[in-house]
């Protein structure tokens, strides 16, 4: 198994555990601040990463197309987390996070779209099973 999917398959199952812990997590309180917390987490875990492995770059040495890309794709990801944990406050987390994981069809379509990635016949069968089986589920 190469190395990304050793880290796609850890990103998947965490990704399965934040849908269980906030579903029990946002049960007391409201979705927008639960999201408050939950981002203080990963900027602290975040944080000590970079500062205890040595990974930490001078700001200036971050080209700007880099700063306008990370700070959409930080925007991106901050409405993302709102509208999830609105959808965890009053629906299933069964019922919600495969819905959610229609984000891998839309970077699939968006990939091809935007940045000329190609994808063989094989592969967007397995995009359309993805979105069909997330629809399935979610019903």
């Amino acid at each position: 198994m190469a190395s990304w999917q050793v880290w796609a398959l850890a990103a998947a199952g965490f990704a399965a555990l934040t849908a269980i812990f906030a579903k029990i997590g946002v049960a007391g309180i409201n979705a927008d601040f639960a999201t408050f917390i939950r981002t203080l987490v990963v900027v602290a875990l975040a944080g000590g990463i970079v500062a205890f492995g040595g990974q930490w770059q001078p700001l200036e040495t971050v080209p700007s197309r880099t700063w306008l890309f990370l700070l959409l794709s930080g925007l991106a990801t901050g409405a993302s987390w709102l509208c999830y944990f609105r959808a965890l406050k009053t629906g299933d987390a069964a019922r919600v996070a495969p819905i959610d994981k229609l984000s891998v069809v839309f970077v699939a379509v968006l990939g091809v779209l935007l940045l000329g990635e190609k994808l063989s016949l094989a592969n967007w069968l397995g995009v359309a099973l993805m979105a069909g089986g997330a629809l399935l589920v979610a019903l």
